[in-house]
C-alpha cells in the first residue's frame, strides 16, 4: 500500500481565479497528473498560474474507462489531482466514481479544501445556516420536480439547489405552487463580474428576474418551513388523507415521509393507515 500513489480532492475556484489555496496550488504544480472534469476550462486555470502538469479528461461519459486508466497510474505510485470545472470534486459531479474506486483499492484520499459555491450560497442568503440540506439538481421534467418538491414541503430546515438558468423561473413556479410563498435567495454567477444575489419571497424574486435574461451559474436557498405552519397537529388519518389528495405518492412513501417529519415510528403511521381500508 505504501507504493501506492495519493488521490488529491482538489477544490478550484468557482469563479474568481484568486479564490484558490496556496496548498492547493502547490498539489497542482506537484501532481504528476490533473484529471479535470474539462480539460479547457481547467487550462484557463492552469495558464493562469504557470503551471504545466499533464492533464486529462475525466467527465460524466467517460469515468468508467478513464477510472480504470487513473487507478492504474494511482497503484503505480503516480499521484492524481482530481478537479471539478469549480468547486470541491465529488460534489454533483462524477468525482463520486474515482473516489469509491480509489476505496475500494486501499488508495489514500487527500481532501485540498477550498471554493464551495453551497456554502458561499448559503453564507450570504440571509436564511438560517445551523441545519441545511443540500439536494443537487432537481429533475428537469416538469412532473417529476413537483413530485420531488412535495417530499420536500414539510422540510424545516434550509435546502440547497443548483439550477439551470433556462429552468430557474419554472422551477420558482413549482416551489411556489408546491412548496409556498417562502422566503429564498437566487445567488448567481458568485464571485465572477456579474455576481448577483435577489433576496425575498418566491414572488417577490419571480418578479425581478421574469423580464431578465437569466445567465450563468445558480445556487437556490429556499428556507424551511416554519413551526408555525406546521401540520403535524392534525390527526394523522387526516395528514395521510391530505398527502394523498395534495402528493400522489404511493402510500408506502407518504407513511415514511409523515414518519420522518413527526419523529414517530413508522409503524404508528401504518397502523393509522390501515384505518383507510376500513373506511372503503
Amino acid at each position: 500500500m505504501s507504493s501506492f500513489g495519493t488521490l488529491y480532492l482538489v477544490s478550484t475556484p468557482i469563479g474568481n481565479l484568486e479564490d484558490i489555496s496556496l496548498r492547493a496550488l502547490r498539489i497542482l504544480r506537484d501532481v504528476d497528473i490533473i484529471a479535470a472534469e474539462d480539460t479547457r476550462h481547467t487550462k484557463k486555470l492552469l495558464s493562469h498560474y504557470q503551471i504545466s502538469s499533464s492533464l486529462t479528461s475525466y467527465f460524466e461519459h467517460n469515468k468508467f474507462q478513464k477510472g480504470g486508466y487513473l487507478l492504474t497510474k494511482l497503484k503505480q505510485g503516480k499521484e492524481v489531482a482530481l478537479v471539478s470545472d469549480a468547486g470541491t470534486p465529488g460534489v454533483s459531479d462524477p468525482g463520486y466514481h474515482l473516489i469509491q474506486l480509489a476505496l475500494e483499492n486501499s488508495i489514500r484520499i487527500v481532501p485540498i479544501p477550498g471554493s464551495s459555491a453551497v456554502i458561499a450560497a448559503l453564507s450570504v442568503s440571509g436564511l438560517p445556516t445551523d441545519s441545511f440540506i443540500f439536494e443537487g439538481f432537481l429533475p428537469a421534467q416538469r412532473g417529476k420536480r413537483k413530485k420531488y418538491l412535495e417530499k420536500l414541503k414539510d422540510e424545516r430546515r434550509t435546502t440547497v439547489f443548483y439550477e439551470s438558468p433556462k429552468r430557474l423561473l419554472a422551477t420558482l413556479r413549482d416551489i411556489k405552487e408546491t412548496v409556498e410563498d417562502r422566503d429564498i435567495a437566487v445567488c448567481r454567477e458568485l464571485t465572477k463580474i456579474h455576481e448577483e444575489v435577489l433576496r425575498g419571497t418566491v414572488d417577490e424574486v419571480i418578479g425581478e428576474l421574469k423580464e431578465k435574461k437569466i445567465r450563468g451559474e445558480v445556487t437556490l436557498i429556499v428556507a424551511g418551513r416554519k413551526k408555525s405552519r406546521a401540520r403535524s397537529q392534525d390527526p394523522l388519518l387526516e395528514e395521510i388523507k391530505r398527502h394523498q389528495k395534495d402528493s400522489g405518492l404511493p402510500l408506502k412513501e407518504i407513511i415514511e415521509l409523515i414518519a420522518k417529519q413527526r419523529g414517530i415510528p413508522r409503524k404508528e403511521v401504518y397502523q393509522e393507515s390501515l384505518k383507510l381500508q376500513r373506511v372503503k
